[in-house]
Formats: C-alpha cells, sequence, structure tokens
C-alpha cells in the first residue's frame, strides 16, 4: 500500500509540472522532486536517481565500448542484442556476445526474435551467463529483422509479443524488461496499453524509442506518449525515455518535462563515451563541461584501443575499433589521408604511432580553432 501511494504522489508531482498552468505550482513541483531525490529500483537494482543507460547497438556495444561509457560514468549498460535463433544453434557470433565482465555491472543481455519457444530458451541460455536482466528487443527497425517479426515488428501482433514476454517472465528468474517503441506506424500508436499489458504479465521495467517503426531514425522523436505512460495511475514500473538525447541540455529537458526515470542514449555515444559524464556533471551542477581536445581524444581512442585489444587481440580488436576512430577525430580539417591510414592499419603497433601523430598535428587544434564540436555530438538511439 506504501508503495502505491508513492508512486501516485510521485506521478501527481511529475502532471503538475507537465500541466500546471499555475508557474508557482510548476516551480514548487520541481523543486519538490529535487529534494526527494528519487532513487530508480529496477526489481533489486537501486541506480539512485536520474540514470543514465547505455542502448545495445550491434557492432557498437561490445567489452571495449562499454568499458569506455562505464569509465565515464554510464549507470547501466546492455550487451549487442543477440539473435535467439544464433544461441539456440550455438552461433560461435551469438555466444560471444554473452561475454560480460564484473565492472560492467549492472548489465543487461538483450535478445530478439519472433518465435515464442526460440526465446524462451534463448532467454534461459542467456541467464546463464549470469546478468542482472534479459531485456527484449522489441525495437530494432532494421528491415531484415522487423520484416520477420522480429525487433520492432512484433509491434504488428500485440498478443503475441505479450504472450512472448509472458512466457519469458515465467521461465527465468532473473528481472526481464523490455525495449521498445511507439507502434509500428502513425496509425497503430499503441504503446499507452501495451505498456500496462507488459507490466501485468512481470516485466521490471520499460524502455521506449519515441519513434513507431516506420519512422527507422527519421525526423523527430515524439516524447508525447512516454509522458503519458509515466502520468497513468496504473503504471509503477520504472519508464527509461530513448530517442533524439544527444547534449546534457536535452537530457535534463525530457526529465523535467515527461518526468521520466532514466534515459537511454544510442548513437550520441559514437566516438562521445564522454557524453554520461557530461550529462550527469549538468544535472548534478547545472555546468556544462568542456569537450575534450584533441590530444584528450588521443588518449581516449588509445584507452579505447588497448582494451580492444586486450579483450579480442590483435586481429579482430583492431578490426573492431576503426568504426570507432572515425568518430573520436570526426570534423578534424585536412584529415582524410590520416583517417584512412588509421583504418587500414593492421598493426597496433603503426596504429599507436598514428595516434600519436594525431596528437602532435592537430594537439592545438582547439585552442586556435575553438572547440572541436562547437555543439554536442547529434545523435539517435
Amino acid at each position: 500500500m506504501r508503495r502505491a501511494m508513492f508512486f501516485l504522489a510521485k506521478k501527481a508531482v511529475f502532471f503538475l509540472i507537465s500541466h500546471s498552468s499555475q508557474p508557482t505550482l510548476r516551480i514548487w513541483a520541481k523543486w519538490y522532486i529535487c529534494q526527494k531525490n528519487y532513487s530508480v529500483i529496477i526489481d533489486k537494482i537501486n541506480f539512485g536517481p536520474q540514470p543514465i543507460i547505455l542502448a545495445p547497438m550491434e557492432d557498437v556495444t561490445d567489452p571495449s565500448f562499454r568499458y569506455m561509457c562505464k569509465h565515464f560514468g554510464a549507470d547501466m549498460m546492455f550487451t549487442e542484442f543477440i539473435s535467439a535463433d544464433g544461441l539456440i544453434r550455438d552461433g560461435k557470433k551469438s555466444v560471444a556476445k554473452l561475454d560480460i565482465f564484473d565492472y560492467e555491472r549492472p548489465i543487461g543481455i538483450q535478445i530478439y526474435g519472433h518465435l515464442i519457444d526460440a526465446m524462451v530458451e534463448a532467454a534461459l541460455l542467456a541467464e546463464k551467463a549470469n546478468p542482472e536482466v534479459i531485456d527484449i528487443n522489441f525495437g530494432c527497425p532494421v528491415k531484415k529483422i522487423a520484416s520477420r517479426g522480429a525487433g520492432s515488428g512484433m509491434m504488428r501482433e500485440p498478443d503475441k509479443l505479450v504472450e512472448m514476454t509472458r512466457q519469458i517472465v515465467n521461465a527465468v528468474k532473473l528481472p526481464v524488461t523490455v525495449k521498445t517503441r511507439l507502434g509500428y506506424d502513425d496509425n497503430s500508436k499503441i504503446i499507452v496499453e501495451l505498456s500496462e499489458r507488459l507490466q501485468d504479465v512481470g516485466i521490471k521495467a520499460l524502455t521506449v524509442h519515441g519513434r513507431t517503426r516506420a519512422q527507422m531514425y527519421k525526423g523527430e522523436a515524439d516524447w508525447t506518449l512516454i509522458g503519458d505512460i509515466k502520468q497513468n495511475p496504473r503504471i509503477h514500473i520504472p519508464i527509461i525515455g530513448n530517442g533524439d538525447i544527444d547534449s546534457p541540455l536535452k537530457a535534463k529537458e525530457m526529465f523535467d518535462r515527461y518526468g521520466v526515470d532514466g534515459i537511454m542514449i544510442g548513437r550520441a555515444t559514437y566516438g562521445r563515451p564522454w557524453i554520461f559524464k557530461e550529462i550527469k556533471h549538468f544535472l548534478a551542477t547545472g555546468e556544462l563541461l568542456e569537450q575534450p581536445s584533441v590530444t584528450e581524444r588521443v588518449k581516449i581512442a588509445r584507452m579505447h584501443f588497448q582494451k580492444s585489444l586486450e579483450i579480442k587481440g590483435d586481429r579482430v580488436g583492431i578490426f573492431e575499433i576503426r568504426r570507432h576512430f572515425a568518430s573520436y577525430f570526426k570534423g578534424l580539417p585536412d584529415f582524410k589521408e590520416t583517417r584512412l591510414k588509421l583504418v587500414t592499419a593492421t598493426n597496433a603497433e603503426d596504429i599507436f604511432g598514428i595516434l600519436e601523430y594525431i596528437a602532435n598535428r592537430w594537439g592545438n587544434f582547439d585552442e586556435i580553432k575553438g572547440m572541436l564540436h562547437k555543439s554536442p555530438l547529434s545523435g539517435k538511439e
């Protein structure tokens, strides 16, 4: 009873923030919510207030990148999403994605698929890797996944989606969470009703991306329905918002306007794992941190590369770091030739040498030309 009253009180405050026509009431409500400093709890995991979470991204959120994001303050992270079919067939690539490390905790393993039995079996296999949560992907809009009825393609079959979730919740001992979208298209934005049904079958948290499957990543994310979920008095699980969070200012705006419990960030982390530190510092102090200089970016890229080599060895470690190198130094003038060398070098010693060259050649670029990124990197999750 006490817990139910707590959630109702919290929702009432957020309703005042979003809807009150009286400025005094809105100011009081924002002050009250800050003073209460509400902690976000997923099952037994206490994140404290306003957690910032790394989204699961294929070919991006591998262990070395997760290491960097954790270093800069990510409150929770997820593995790359894993195919249920790949797991149950013991596919090498899928099984490798189950590798997690203690320093990453709390961490979730995300799975996707379109067959209920296969998803249940995959969830049981993922549970053996001992993550904190099992997350179900009902949000990926990529054609090869959605067209098979997996990812956000599952939103065309909400009854099957809910039944799949129910069976996974009942099969595993770990808490289950879900990541999804507003709906399949503009004519089927079912997320408000769906959130109640998912909560009723036992999920412990829900992440919603503010676009439909049909939108892919086009246009602007619409957080209005995410806010409507938070204001629903029946909802008591944490609601995490996702979509177009690319700066500390945007993160604070979404927390204040829609009252979400946490924020998940995806593409804005490309070449910018320090965005977690930026956002948390701004939420705590109201101050914006300066972007790292080129010299500092080289140090960050070197740390990332060393971790990639440590975890995956030279051949794979070098190959998989290349997509990140290009993002770390995006925007540098006359960089095309050096970029080509950086992403084609096959020897670790050569790559460290190129990174040192970048620091020497462009180390003063920020002082001469101003910030490398005058505004925060844009990105969509």
